[in-house]
């Protein structure tokens, strides 16, 4: 008589799993000032969503477990199951759409330039898209496609990991590097060599939301109606008020 082996379903929900191993795993990028950011002085994790993965793992009455990693490879971590969800103030684009579910968005920026105080050569928006200037953004972020995009005369530079955005410019080798409101904030509380360019207008405007995987409608119902929460009764808004990000939260 042959007896016929069940094997765990590789369908599992995630929120499932999530409760049958009572630990949530977030995928953070800790360079993230005020979203997903390893304090130096510490080594403590903090940010707007580090509070937020708190928050989640006590509603969901689990562990929390962390998985680092960067804008590059997070869908793949999404995808092989090293995160449930990546908590690091995710972009909001067609590319990523095709790989990875999207909460409702909770944030939404504009894209800012830093350069360095003593550059007399860049001093307004104008003198960024120019013959002999080099542009660096970081790989996999949304300002890479948005650059490449838009750049016509300047040359863009992908800057990966371990290579940073500002060791570029400091080095000479990049004029200018291109992100958001929090990481632009963040160059400018630390870094007194660093000089932010406001964009015209709303140049770059980005959604930021969670990041899922894919078909998955019982997770991504469980973290829109935290999203929801955490909305009415206020602990999103103090949490972005703690961090300096009350100007990009959405209503």
């Amino acid at each position: 008589m042959r007896v016929q082996l069940t094997l765990p379903s590789t369908q599992t929900g995630r929120l499932q799993a999530i409760r049958t191993r009572g630990e949530l795993l977030v995928c953070i990028w800790p360079e993230y000032f005020a979203i997903s950011y390893r304090n130096p002085r510490n080594g403590e994790m903090e940010g707007l969503d580090i509070d937020m993965a708190r928050a989640l793992a006590t509603r969901l009455e689990v562990g929390l477990g962390f998985h680092e990693t960067n804008f590059g490879a997070f869908m793949d971590r999404i995808e092989d199951g090293s995160c449930d969800i990546a908590m690091m103030g995710v972009g909001v684009t067609p590319a990523r759409a095709l790989r990875v579910a999207f909460s409702k968005p909770y944030m939404a920026s504009a894209v800012y330039a830093v350069t360095t105080r003593t550059n007399t050569r860049i001093q307004a928006w104008r003198d960024i898209d120019q013959p002999g200037t080099v542009v660096a953004v970081a790989a996999g972020t949304v300002m890479e496609p948005l650059m490449r995009e838009t750049l016509r005369n300047a040359e863009l530079m992908v800057v990966a990991p371990p290579r940073t955005r500002e060791g570029e410019i400091l080095s000479g080798r990049a004029d200018v590097f291109m992100s958001d409101y929090p990481y632009t904030r963040r160059m400018v509380l630390m870094h007194d060599w660093a000089r932010v360019i406001d964009p015209p207008g709303r140049f770059g405007d980005t959604l930021y939301a969670y990041a899922l995987p894919r078909n998955d409608q019982a997770w991504l119902n469980e973290v829109n109606a935290f999203l929801e929460r955490t909305r009415v009764d206020g602990n999103l808004t103090r949490a972005a008020e703690r961090h300096g990000l009350t100007a990009i939260m959405l209503p």
